[in-house]
């Protein structure tokens, strides 16, 4: 039985408030957070990106940090560093921005590999090493980025390394013509974010973290995850197929599906669902792909066919 699943949903009704037109996203972003993992959102300035981060922060009642990357930014103004306390003679710990459960990494992107690198141990072990000396971030704890589109002005492409760590890549887009006039209408006189009420809490965020954790997989749909992982691996149009980091991500991801629509087990739906955002920046595209004028999502459809979903009797077998 699913205890918390209500709540979870109310979040995402809560943030629909101030971030309108994107219930795709919002939803999204809710299964990322719930599987524990963090999220990449590329897109061009002024769609709203922050504008949905500050709004998850603010009706999960999270501690929530901000930085706007750029060029000039270091790993210590990350990470924290060491300050000699001459009352006492010794070093004394001055925490980063990264001591937070939320942290919104702004433009990533524009800042140097240095820098980028300094996240990585953060987003993959929950933890910062400063000066030898390793400390636990809070928990839950989230790395929620925003990215300019590659080749826009002062941008350099994040490693592999890097974008293996986000559990999902996602872009926004522009809204529709409703939705516009609706944000145009609500933004003449008051920020939506303001009317926005707390949901839950961090201690109730990591209690859905754990339902999602003991979400049934078939062993199965097991299966179909790894042959579609093994699939991008042996697709000759791409050159880099998804790690094992992203099998994990893959069943994590389709776990947190199956929870918000009120399943504690997993079906072949749920992974055929969240593939692409799972596998599209984990992957890398092959010139010859390129010269017939292929894009990653093309690829990663003809994958979907390619493989065989299990059909949905099996999970009669639990």
């Amino acid at each position: 039985m699913l205890i918390h699943v209500e709540k979870a949903n109310a979040v995402v009704e809560e943030i629909k408030k101030a971030v309108i037109g994107k219930d795709d996203c919002i939803n999204k972003i809710m299964m990322a957070i719930l599987s524990r993992g963090h999220i990449l959102i590329e897109d061009i300035p002024g769609v709203g990106k922050t504008t949905l981060a500050l709004a998850f922060s603010k009706v999960m009642n999270l501690k929530q940090s901000r930085v706007q990357f750029t060029p000039d930014v270091l790993p210590s103004d990350i990470l924290g560093f060491s300050i000699y306390q001459k009352e006492t003679g010794k070093f004394s710990y001055q925490e980063g921005p990264i001591m937070c459960n939320l942290f919104l990494a702004d433009e990533i992107n524009r800042t140097s590999p240095k820098t980028q690198s300094a996240l990585l141990e953060v987003m993959e072990e929950g933890k910062v090493t400063v000066d030898g000396v390793t400390r636990i971030v809070p928990k839950p704890f989230i790395v929620m980025a925003t990215q300019n589109p590659v080749g826009s002005s002062g941008t350099q492409k994040l490693p592999e390394s890097q974008l293996d760590r986000f559990l999902i890549c996602m872009s926004m887009g522009y809204p529709d013509i409703q939705s516009e006039i609706m944000i145009a209408k609500e933004r003449s006189s008051s920020n939506p974010i303001d009317t926005l009420v707390p949901v839950i809490d961090a201690k109730e965020l990591e209690a859905m973290q754990n339902e999602v954790d003991n979400v049934f997989v078939h062993d199965i749909v097991f299966e179909y995850i790894a042959n579609l992982a093994i699939a991008t691996r042996k697709e000759a149009m791409l050159e880099l197929g998804i790690s094992p980091r992203g099998t994990i991500a893959l069943t994590r991801t389709a776990k947190a599906r199956a929870f918000l629509l009120n399943r504690d087990y997993v079906i072949p739906d749920d992974v055929f669902n969240v593939f692409n955002d799972v596998a599209a920046h984990r992957v890398h595209i092959s010139s010859k792909a390129l010269m017939v004028q292929m894009t990653v999502n093309d690829i990663l459809a003809g994958i979907l066919k390619q493989v065989r979903k299990p059909e949905q009797h099996i999970l009669n077998m639990r």
